[in-house]
C-alpha cells in the first residue's frame, strides 16, 4: 500500500486515528499514542534529567526539562484518563538520573501511577528501570495485537510500537523547510516520537529507518495542537 493512500482519520483531540496491525490507535498531537480498546497511553523516550546530565559534563542547559516533560505528561493523563500508562524506554537519560530528580518531580512522577497501572519498558539508557518509583518493569509487553518495546527490531514486526529512534519529519516549502517530531508508520508497526523536552529527533529518511518498513511509511508530524499526515514523497532529508 502506498503511504499516500493509507487510512488516517481526524480525531477530535487534533490527532489522527488509524489501525496498527488491526488495533485502532490515536496518534495524539503531544506525541503520545492512545490505544482505545485497552485505554492505554504510550509515550517514548522521556529522557528525564537530560539537562542535569549535560550539566555534569560542563554543557549548561536550563535545568527544567524534567518539569516541562512532566507537565505535558500530566496534561495528557488528565485528558485521556488512561487505565494503563506505558513508558516505552529511555524514560531516564542515564542510570543515575533517578537520583538527580528533585523531590517534587519525583512526587509528581509517582502520582502518575495513582489509580492506574504504570509500566516501565526498559531502554538502552535505563536498562534496569527505576528503583524507588512505583510501577511494573518489563522488557516488552503484548497489548491487543500490539507489541510494546523500546527499540524497533529489523524486518517484519507486525504490531510493534517502539521508540528509540526519535523520528522527525522535514518538509520543504516556499517559505523554507519545517522540521517536526513525528510518528512514522506503515499500518503494520509504528515508531513514536520522543516525548522528552530535550530529546531531539532523527530524520525519518535516515538509513536507520530503512530496515523497518517494506513499503513507504507515512510520517504523522506534530503541529500546534494537531497531527499532520505527510506522505513519503513530500519529505526531504536534512
Amino acid at each position: 500500500m502506498h503511504a499516500e493512500r493509507r487510512a488516517f482519520a481526524a480525531s477530535p483531540c487534533g490527532g489522527v486515528t488509524l489501525a496498527v496491525n488491526g488495533t485502532e490507535v490515536v496518534l495524539r498531537a503531544s506525541g503520545a499514542l492512545h490505544v482505545r480498546a485497552s485505554n492505554a497511553l504510550l509515550v517514548a523516550d522521556l529522557h528525564f534529567e537530560k539537562g542535569s546530565a549535560y550539566a555534569t559534563r560542563g554543557q549548561l542547559l536550563p535545568p527544567y526539562d524534567t518539569r516541562e516533560t512532566l507537565a505535558r505528561l500530566e496534561r495528557e493523563t488528565a485528558a485521556v484518563k488512561p487505565d494503563l500508562l506505558v513508558f516505552l524506554g529511555d524514560s531516564f537519560h542515564d542510570g543515575a538520573a533517578e537520583d538527580r530528580l528533585a523531590a517534587d518531580d519525583a512526587r509528581r512522577l509517582a502520582a502518575l501511577a495513582s489509580g492506574r497501572t504504570l509500566l516501565w519498558i526498559v531502554g538502552n539508557h535505563d536498562a534496569d528501570g527505576p528503583r524507588a518509583l512505583p510501577g511494573e518493569i518489563a522488557a516488552e509487553m503484548t497489548l491487543e495485537t500490539l507489541i510494546l518495546r523500546h527499540e524497533p527490531q529489523p524486518g517484519a514486526q507486525p504490531g510493534e510500537c517502539a521508540g528509540h529512534l526519535h523520528p522527525a519529519a522535514k518538509v520543504a516549502g516556499r517559505g523554507g523547510a519545517v522540521r517536526r517530531r513525528c510518528f512514522v508508520t506503515d499500518g503494520s508497526r509504528v515508531v513514536l516520537p520522543a516525548f522528552g523536552a530535550y530529546a531531539g529527533g532523527l530524520n525519518v529518511k535516515d538509513e536507520a529507518f530503512r530496515p523497518l518498513f517494506a513499503t513507504r511509511p507515512t510520517a504523522a508530524a506534530l503541529g500546534s495542537g494537531r497531527v499532520h499526515a505527510i506522505g513519503w514523497r513530500s519529505l526531504v532529508r536534512d
